[in-house]
Protein backbone atom coordinates (compact mmCIF):
# COMPACT_ATOMS: atom_id res chain seq x y z
CA UNK A 1 0.00 0.00 0.00
CA UNK A 2 1.49 3.51 -1.06
CA UNK A 3 1.97 5.50 2.00
CA UNK A 4 0.08 8.96 2.25
CA UNK A 5 2.47 12.14 2.98
CA UNK A 6 -1.25 14.33 2.48
CA UNK A 7 -0.58 14.79 6.41
CA UNK A 8 3.03 14.65 7.36
CA UNK A 9 3.75 17.19 9.60
CA UNK A 10 7.59 18.51 10.05
CA UNK A 11 8.59 21.53 12.47
CA UNK A 12 10.89 24.03 10.48
CA UNK A 13 11.53 27.05 10.76
CA UNK A 14 11.50 30.09 8.46
CA UNK A 15 12.75 33.62 8.09
CA UNK A 16 9.66 34.67 6.21
CA UNK A 17 7.21 38.06 6.71
CA UNK A 18 3.77 36.77 5.18
CA UNK A 19 3.86 40.25 4.02
CA UNK A 20 6.57 39.42 0.81
CA UNK A 21 4.12 37.11 -0.20
CA UNK A 22 5.05 33.68 -2.64
CA UNK A 23 8.60 34.91 -3.51
CA UNK A 24 9.18 35.82 0.03
CA UNK A 25 8.80 32.41 1.11
CA UNK A 26 10.66 30.64 -1.78
CA UNK A 27 13.24 33.37 -1.03
CA UNK A 28 13.14 32.05 2.94
CA UNK A 29 13.04 27.98 1.67
CA UNK A 30 16.82 28.44 -0.82
CA UNK A 31 18.28 30.36 2.03
CA UNK A 32 17.60 27.38 4.38
CA UNK A 33 18.70 25.43 2.18
CA UNK A 34 21.85 27.44 1.20
CA UNK A 35 22.58 28.14 5.18
CA UNK A 36 22.11 23.84 5.59
CA UNK A 37 19.39 24.55 7.99
CA UNK A 38 17.68 21.96 5.23
CA UNK A 39 19.87 19.54 4.50
CA UNK A 40 20.21 17.42 1.40
CA UNK A 41 18.37 14.34 1.28
CA UNK A 42 15.97 15.53 3.91
CA UNK A 43 11.97 15.23 3.99
CA UNK A 44 10.03 19.23 3.74
CA UNK A 45 7.16 19.21 5.34
CA UNK A 46 3.98 18.44 2.82
CA UNK A 47 2.11 21.44 1.01
CA UNK A 48 -1.01 21.09 3.39
CA UNK A 49 1.04 21.11 6.47
CA UNK A 50 3.31 24.21 5.84
CA UNK A 51 0.07 25.77 4.51
CA UNK A 52 -1.71 24.95 7.73
CA UNK A 53 1.57 26.13 9.60
CA UNK A 54 1.81 29.50 7.91
CA UNK A 55 -1.72 30.20 7.16
CA UNK A 56 -1.33 30.32 3.83
CA UNK A 57 -3.43 28.72 0.70
CA UNK A 58 -1.95 25.34 0.33
CA UNK A 59 -1.89 26.67 -3.70
CA UNK A 60 0.62 28.97 -2.52
CA UNK A 61 3.25 26.53 -1.35
CA UNK A 62 2.39 23.74 -4.03
CA UNK A 63 3.32 26.47 -6.69
CA UNK A 64 6.45 27.70 -4.24
CA UNK A 65 7.75 23.86 -4.16
CA UNK A 66 7.09 23.82 -7.80
CA UNK A 67 9.56 26.70 -8.78
CA UNK A 68 11.96 25.36 -6.38
CA UNK A 69 12.29 22.01 -8.09
CA UNK A 70 12.82 22.84 -11.48
CA UNK A 71 15.33 25.69 -10.22
CA UNK A 72 16.85 22.13 -8.29
CA UNK A 73 16.65 22.91 -4.72
CA UNK A 74 13.93 20.14 -4.17
CA UNK A 75 13.04 16.80 -5.61
CA UNK A 76 9.52 15.44 -5.76
CA UNK A 77 8.08 12.22 -6.76
CA UNK A 78 5.07 10.47 -7.09
CA UNK A 79 3.55 9.12 -3.67
CA UNK A 80 6.96 9.76 -2.05
CA UNK A 81 7.94 13.21 0.06
CA UNK A 82 9.15 16.21 -1.39
CA UNK A 83 13.22 16.37 -0.54
CA UNK A 84 16.21 18.66 -0.42
CA UNK A 85 18.12 17.85 -3.72
CA UNK A 86 21.41 19.98 -3.07
CA UNK A 87 23.43 20.30 -0.08
CA UNK A 88 23.85 23.90 1.58
CA UNK A 89 26.83 25.19 2.90
CA UNK A 90 27.41 23.88 6.59
CA UNK A 91 28.24 25.66 9.81
CA UNK A 92 32.24 24.63 10.34
CA UNK A 93 32.93 23.37 13.70
CA UNK A 94 36.89 23.92 15.19
CA UNK A 95 38.52 20.67 14.30
CA UNK A 96 37.97 18.03 16.79
CA UNK A 97 40.68 17.34 19.50
CA UNK A 98 42.35 14.12 19.95
CA UNK A 99 41.43 12.89 23.63
CA UNK A 100 44.14 14.43 26.00
CA UNK A 101 44.31 10.54 27.41
CA UNK A 102 43.67 8.19 24.63
CA UNK A 103 42.57 4.57 25.64
CA UNK A 104 45.33 2.37 25.69
CA UNK A 105 45.54 -0.48 23.80
CA UNK A 106 46.40 -2.63 26.70
CA UNK A 107 44.01 -1.56 30.16
CA UNK A 108 45.53 -2.57 33.23
CA UNK A 109 43.81 0.55 34.96
CA UNK A 110 42.33 0.41 38.52
CA UNK A 111 38.57 1.42 39.15
CA UNK A 112 37.34 0.02 36.40
CA UNK A 113 34.68 -3.12 36.03
CA UNK A 114 34.70 -4.97 32.97
CA UNK A 115 31.77 -3.08 30.92
CA UNK A 116 32.14 -6.06 27.78
CA UNK A 117 30.44 -8.31 30.85
CA UNK A 118 27.61 -5.57 31.71
CA UNK A 119 24.45 -7.43 31.44
CA UNK A 120 23.40 -6.08 29.29
CA UNK A 121 20.21 -8.90 28.26
CA UNK A 122 19.34 -8.75 31.86
CA UNK A 123 19.17 -4.68 31.98
CA UNK A 124 16.37 -4.48 29.47
CA UNK A 125 14.58 -7.16 30.87
CA UNK A 126 14.26 -4.81 34.54
CA UNK A 127 14.19 -1.49 32.60
CA UNK A 128 10.95 -3.27 30.74
CA UNK A 129 9.49 -4.52 33.42
CA UNK A 130 9.93 -1.27 35.37
CA UNK A 131 8.41 0.31 32.18
CA UNK A 132 5.38 -1.69 32.92
CA UNK A 133 4.93 -1.66 36.60
CA UNK A 134 5.64 2.00 37.47
CA UNK A 135 2.83 4.19 37.12
CA UNK A 136 3.13 7.59 35.22
CA UNK A 137 3.27 9.90 38.24
CA UNK A 138 7.05 8.33 39.10
CA UNK A 139 8.56 9.92 35.85
CA UNK A 140 7.90 13.51 37.31
CA UNK A 141 10.05 15.61 39.62
CA UNK A 142 11.06 13.03 42.40
CA UNK A 143 11.82 13.05 45.74
CA UNK A 144 15.36 14.61 46.89
CA UNK A 145 15.92 11.03 48.21
CA UNK A 146 15.41 9.44 45.02
CA UNK A 147 12.97 6.57 43.71
CA UNK A 148 11.06 4.76 47.12
CA UNK A 149 11.21 1.43 44.62
CA UNK A 150 15.08 1.74 44.73
CA UNK A 151 15.41 2.56 48.19
CA UNK A 152 13.14 -0.52 49.45
CA UNK A 153 15.21 -2.65 47.32
CA UNK A 154 18.30 -1.72 48.29
CA UNK A 155 17.59 -1.55 52.26
CA UNK A 156 16.69 -4.99 51.96
CA UNK A 157 19.88 -5.85 49.75
CA UNK A 158 22.54 -4.01 51.81
CA UNK A 159 21.02 -5.81 55.02
CA UNK A 160 21.33 -9.14 53.39
CA UNK A 161 24.89 -8.62 51.55
CA UNK A 162 26.60 -6.40 53.59
CA UNK A 163 25.17 -6.28 57.04
CA UNK A 164 24.11 -3.16 56.93
CA UNK A 165 21.29 -1.31 59.32
CA UNK A 166 19.27 0.01 56.81
CA UNK A 167 16.20 1.80 56.58
CA UNK A 168 14.68 3.28 53.26
CA UNK A 169 13.75 6.73 54.99
CA UNK A 170 17.47 7.20 55.98
CA UNK A 171 18.83 6.08 52.21
CA UNK A 172 19.62 8.26 49.63
CA UNK A 173 20.39 8.20 45.91
CA UNK A 174 23.19 10.04 44.36
CA UNK A 175 24.25 10.58 40.56
CA UNK A 176 27.55 8.53 41.61
CA UNK A 177 30.04 8.28 44.65
CA UNK A 178 31.48 11.82 43.79
CA UNK A 179 27.99 13.45 43.95
CA UNK A 180 27.74 11.94 47.22
CA UNK A 181 31.00 12.68 49.05
CA UNK A 182 30.12 16.26 47.89
CA UNK A 183 26.67 16.69 49.76
CA UNK A 184 27.76 14.94 52.46
CA UNK A 185 30.24 17.44 53.21
CA UNK A 186 27.92 19.99 52.11
CA UNK A 187 25.90 18.65 55.15
CA UNK A 188 28.61 18.13 57.45
CA UNK A 189 29.34 22.28 57.29
CA UNK A 190 25.96 23.07 57.65
CA UNK A 191 26.37 20.99 61.03
CA UNK A 192 29.40 23.32 61.81
CA UNK A 193 31.33 20.53 61.02
CA UNK A 194 34.65 21.43 59.01
CA UNK A 195 37.15 19.67 58.77
CA UNK A 196 37.65 15.91 57.09
CA UNK A 197 40.10 13.61 57.63
CA UNK A 198 40.98 10.99 55.02
CA UNK A 199 43.33 8.03 54.81
CA UNK A 200 46.79 8.36 53.01
CA UNK A 201 47.34 7.68 50.60
CA UNK A 202 43.41 8.41 49.17
CA UNK A 203 42.56 9.60 46.07
CA UNK A 204 43.09 13.12 45.74
CA UNK A 205 39.84 14.06 43.13
CA UNK A 206 37.22 13.24 46.34
CA UNK A 207 39.62 15.33 49.14
CA UNK A 208 38.90 18.22 46.60
CA UNK A 209 35.08 17.57 46.40
CA UNK A 210 35.41 17.63 50.16
CA UNK A 211 37.39 20.53 50.13
CA UNK A 212 35.38 23.00 47.43
CA UNK A 213 32.17 22.31 49.84
CA UNK A 214 34.19 24.09 52.44
CA UNK A 215 35.54 21.32 54.52
CA UNK A 216 39.45 21.45 55.29
CA UNK A 217 40.72 18.48 54.42
CA UNK A 218 44.05 16.75 56.75
CA UNK A 219 45.34 13.27 56.23
CA UNK A 220 45.73 9.87 58.78
CA UNK A 221 48.25 7.57 57.80
CA UNK A 222 47.14 3.93 56.82
CA UNK A 223 49.86 0.95 57.63
CA UNK A 224 49.22 -2.68 57.32
CA UNK A 225 46.30 -2.47 60.01
CA UNK A 226 44.45 -0.16 58.00
CA UNK A 227 43.69 3.84 59.23
CA UNK A 228 45.22 4.72 62.13
CA UNK A 229 42.20 5.48 64.38
CA UNK A 230 44.52 6.47 67.29
CA UNK A 231 46.25 9.74 64.86
CA UNK A 232 42.32 10.78 64.13
CA UNK A 233 41.53 14.01 65.34
CA UNK A 234 39.12 15.66 63.29
CA UNK A 235 35.65 15.54 64.02
CA UNK A 236 34.83 13.61 60.33
CA UNK A 237 36.75 10.82 58.37
CA UNK A 238 36.42 9.19 55.09
CA UNK A 239 37.77 5.77 55.35
CA UNK A 240 37.62 2.37 52.50
CA UNK A 241 37.49 -0.24 55.90
CA UNK A 242 36.58 -3.54 54.08
CA UNK A 243 39.56 -2.79 51.20
CA UNK A 244 42.01 0.37 52.01
CA UNK A 245 42.36 2.03 48.18
CA UNK A 246 44.59 2.24 46.82
CA UNK A 247 47.00 0.20 49.95
CA UNK A 248 44.14 -3.23 49.53
CA UNK A 249 44.74 -3.67 53.24
CA UNK A 250 41.61 -4.23 55.78
CA UNK A 251 40.93 -1.83 58.66
CA UNK A 252 41.52 -4.28 61.61
CA UNK A 253 38.96 -5.48 64.01
CA UNK A 254 40.57 -3.67 66.85
CA UNK A 255 40.80 -0.54 64.58
CA UNK A 256 37.06 -1.18 63.14
CA UNK A 257 35.86 -0.96 67.11
CA UNK A 258 37.84 2.21 68.36
CA UNK A 259 36.66 3.99 65.09
CA UNK A 260 33.17 3.17 65.82
CA UNK A 261 33.38 4.27 69.00
CA UNK A 262 35.78 7.67 68.20
CA UNK A 263 32.27 9.96 68.18
CA UNK A 264 33.41 11.31 64.87
CA UNK A 265 31.21 10.98 61.68
CA UNK A 266 32.40 8.56 59.63
CA UNK A 267 31.69 7.88 55.53
CA UNK A 268 32.36 4.67 54.55
CA UNK A 269 33.10 4.11 51.29
CA UNK A 270 32.08 0.30 50.68
CA UNK A 271 33.45 0.70 46.81
CA UNK A 272 34.20 -2.66 45.97
CA UNK A 273 32.63 -4.47 48.79
CA UNK A 274 30.93 -7.01 46.90
CA UNK A 275 34.38 -8.44 45.73
CA UNK A 276 35.81 -10.43 48.52
CA UNK A 277 37.50 -14.01 46.84
CA UNK A 278 38.39 -15.62 50.52
CA UNK A 279 36.36 -17.13 52.72
CA UNK A 280 37.02 -13.90 55.02
CA UNK A 281 34.04 -11.57 54.84
CA UNK A 282 34.58 -8.31 55.73
CA UNK A 283 30.47 -6.86 57.14
CA UNK A 284 30.42 -2.73 56.42
CA UNK A 285 31.37 -0.67 59.67
CA UNK A 286 28.27 0.80 59.54
CA UNK A 287 26.37 -2.13 61.78
CA UNK A 288 28.76 -0.64 64.79
CA UNK A 289 27.83 3.05 64.93
CA UNK A 290 24.54 3.55 62.89
CA UNK A 291 24.28 7.03 64.43
CA UNK A 292 27.56 7.85 63.31
CA UNK A 293 28.70 6.42 59.90
CA UNK A 294 27.58 6.79 56.82
CA UNK A 295 27.66 3.69 54.53
CA UNK A 296 27.92 5.06 50.73
CA UNK A 297 27.91 2.57 47.70
CA UNK A 298 28.05 2.43 44.01
CA UNK A 299 26.70 0.37 41.09
CA UNK A 300 29.85 1.81 39.26
CA UNK A 301 32.38 -1.46 40.27
CA UNK A 302 29.24 -4.06 40.07
CA UNK A 303 27.94 -2.84 36.72
CA UNK A 304 29.04 0.37 35.16
CA UNK A 305 30.40 3.62 36.07
CA UNK A 306 28.36 5.54 33.14
CA UNK A 307 24.89 4.57 35.20
CA UNK A 308 25.83 7.35 37.42
CA UNK A 309 24.41 5.18 40.68
CA UNK A 310 25.25 5.59 44.22
CA UNK A 311 23.84 5.22 47.63
CA UNK A 312 23.73 6.54 50.99
CA UNK A 313 22.52 4.86 54.71
CA UNK A 314 22.35 8.37 56.72
CA UNK A 315 22.50 8.37 60.75
CA UNK A 316 19.08 10.33 61.55
CA UNK A 317 20.32 13.26 62.26
CA UNK A 318 21.60 13.73 58.76
CA UNK A 319 18.98 12.86 57.01
CA UNK A 320 17.54 16.19 56.71
CA UNK A 321 21.08 18.30 55.90
CA UNK A 322 21.96 15.61 53.13
CA UNK A 323 17.90 16.30 51.35
CA UNK A 324 18.96 19.97 51.61
CA UNK A 325 22.19 19.07 50.60
CA UNK A 326 20.53 17.43 47.63
CA UNK A 327 18.13 19.78 46.71
CA UNK A 328 20.66 22.64 46.19
CA UNK A 329 22.90 20.11 43.99
CA UNK A 330 20.09 20.21 41.71
CA UNK A 331 21.64 16.55 40.66
CA UNK A 332 19.92 13.46 40.58
CA UNK A 333 20.60 9.96 38.76
CA UNK A 334 17.92 8.94 35.79
CA UNK A 335 14.78 7.84 37.62
CA UNK A 336 14.58 5.11 34.86
CA UNK A 337 18.25 3.82 35.97
CA UNK A 338 17.07 4.11 39.83
CA UNK A 339 14.14 1.63 38.95
CA UNK A 340 15.57 -0.99 36.56
CA UNK A 341 18.16 -1.50 39.38
CA UNK A 342 15.73 -1.99 41.55
CA UNK A 343 14.08 -5.12 39.22
CA UNK A 344 17.49 -6.08 38.22
CA UNK A 345 17.88 -6.76 42.43
CA UNK A 346 14.70 -7.82 43.13
CA UNK A 347 14.71 -10.83 40.00
CA UNK A 348 18.08 -11.90 41.54
CA UNK A 349 19.94 -11.28 38.27
CA UNK A 350 21.95 -8.46 40.31
CA UNK A 351 23.22 -11.12 42.71
CA UNK A 352 23.90 -13.91 39.75
CA UNK A 353 25.71 -10.71 38.08
CA UNK A 354 28.49 -10.00 41.05
CA UNK A 355 28.74 -13.67 41.53
CA UNK A 356 29.76 -14.49 37.84
CA UNK A 357 31.97 -11.00 37.93
CA UNK A 358 33.53 -12.28 41.21
CA UNK A 359 34.82 -15.40 39.74
CA UNK A 360 36.40 -14.03 37.03
CA UNK A 361 38.32 -11.45 38.59
CA UNK A 362 39.05 -13.98 41.38
CA UNK A 363 40.68 -15.71 38.64
CA UNK A 364 42.22 -12.94 36.89
CA UNK A 365 44.01 -11.70 40.56
CA UNK A 366 45.01 -15.64 40.58
CA UNK A 367 47.03 -15.34 37.03
CA UNK A 368 48.39 -11.80 37.36
CA UNK A 369 49.87 -12.63 40.69
CA UNK A 370 51.42 -15.97 39.21
CA UNK A 371 52.45 -14.59 36.16
CA UNK A 372 54.50 -11.65 38.49
CA UNK A 373 58.32 -11.67 39.01
CA UNK A 374 59.74 -12.14 42.32
CA UNK A 375 61.02 -8.77 42.74
CA UNK A 376 57.95 -6.95 43.02
CA UNK A 377 56.09 -7.30 46.02
CA UNK A 378 52.15 -7.51 45.40
CA UNK A 379 50.24 -6.08 48.97
CA UNK A 380 46.52 -6.23 50.28
CA UNK A 381 43.76 -8.63 50.44
CA UNK A 382 42.12 -11.08 47.96
CA UNK A 383 39.68 -8.74 47.57
CA UNK A 384 38.30 -5.76 44.96
CA UNK A 385 39.45 -5.12 41.52
CA UNK A 386 42.90 -3.44 42.21
CA UNK A 387 46.63 -4.82 42.97
CA UNK A 388 49.09 -2.40 44.51
CA UNK A 389 52.71 -3.87 43.52
CA UNK A 390 55.89 -2.78 45.56
CA UNK A 391 58.89 -2.09 43.66
CA UNK A 392 61.74 -2.86 45.14
CA UNK A 393 63.65 -0.38 47.64
CA UNK A 394 66.85 -0.26 45.80
CA UNK A 395 64.82 -1.02 42.51
CA UNK A 396 63.72 1.27 39.33
CA UNK A 397 61.96 4.01 40.70
CA UNK A 398 58.22 4.51 39.88
CA UNK A 399 58.87 6.74 37.06
CA UNK A 400 60.67 4.27 35.19
CA UNK A 401 58.12 1.83 35.84
CA UNK A 402 55.59 4.18 34.61
CA UNK A 403 57.53 5.03 31.36
CA UNK A 404 58.27 1.38 30.68
CA UNK A 405 54.43 0.64 30.69
CA UNK A 406 53.63 3.72 28.36
CA UNK A 407 56.15 2.47 25.90
CA UNK A 408 53.97 -0.31 25.38
CA UNK A 409 50.51 1.21 24.86
CA UNK A 410 49.54 0.22 28.86
CA UNK A 411 47.37 1.74 30.51
CA UNK A 412 48.03 1.24 34.75
CA UNK A 413 48.49 4.11 37.67
CA UNK A 414 51.27 5.41 39.95
CA UNK A 415 50.90 5.47 43.53
CA UNK A 416 52.89 8.72 44.01
CA UNK A 417 49.55 10.60 43.13
CA UNK A 418 47.71 9.39 45.98
CA UNK A 419 50.13 10.17 49.08
CA UNK A 420 49.04 13.53 50.63
CA UNK A 421 52.49 14.11 51.18
CA UNK A 422 56.38 13.66 50.08
CA UNK A 423 58.95 11.61 50.10
CA UNK A 424 56.59 8.29 50.22
CA UNK A 425 57.03 5.13 48.17
CA UNK A 426 56.24 4.55 44.88
CA UNK A 427 54.57 1.46 42.91
CA UNK A 428 52.01 0.33 40.58
CA UNK A 429 48.35 0.31 41.39
CA UNK A 430 47.48 -2.58 38.54
CA UNK A 431 43.44 -2.76 38.10
CA UNK A 432 43.22 -6.39 36.42
CA UNK A 433 39.24 -5.95 35.77
CA UNK A 434 38.86 -2.90 33.25
CA UNK A 435 40.45 -4.99 30.21
CA UNK A 436 38.03 -7.43 28.48
CA UNK A 437 38.53 -10.93 29.23
CA UNK A 438 39.79 -12.11 25.99
CA UNK A 439 42.29 -9.60 25.97
CA UNK A 440 43.51 -10.28 29.79
CA UNK A 441 46.19 -12.94 28.50
CA UNK A 442 48.02 -10.02 26.08
CA UNK A 443 47.50 -7.48 29.16
CA UNK A 444 49.25 -9.29 31.75
CA UNK A 445 51.76 -10.70 29.56
CA UNK A 446 52.70 -6.80 28.48
CA UNK A 447 53.16 -5.93 32.58
CA UNK A 448 55.48 -8.70 32.84
CA UNK A 449 57.74 -7.53 29.88
CA UNK A 450 58.04 -3.93 31.28
CA UNK A 451 58.55 -4.99 34.84
CA UNK A 452 61.22 -7.74 33.70
CA UNK A 453 62.82 -4.69 30.92
CA UNK A 454 62.77 -2.64 34.45
CA UNK A 455 64.14 -5.19 37.28
CA UNK A 456 66.54 -7.11 35.22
Amino acid sequence: MTESWSSSGLDVHLDWEPSTGRGGLAAAIRAAIREGRWQAGAAVPSTRSLAHDLGIARGTVTRVYADLAAEGYLRTAQGAPTRVATAGSLPQSAPRQAPRDPAPRWDLRPGRPDLTAFPRQAWITATRRALLRTPAAAFGYESELGAPELRDTLAGYLARARGVVADPERIVVCHGYSHAIAVVSRALSSLGVGETAFENPSLEMYRSIAAAQGQRVVGVPVDEHGLDVSALDSPAVVVTPAHQYPTGVTLAPHRRAQLARSGAFVLEDDYDGEFRFDHQQVGALQALAPERVVYAGTASKTLAPALRLAWLVLPRTLVEPVRAAMADSGSRPAVLNQLALAELIDSGAYDQHVRRSRAEYRSRRARLLAALPDSVRPQGIAAGLHLLLMLPPDGPSEATAMAACRRRALGIEGLTGYWMDTNRPGGLIVGYAATPKHAFAGATQTLIEALWEITA
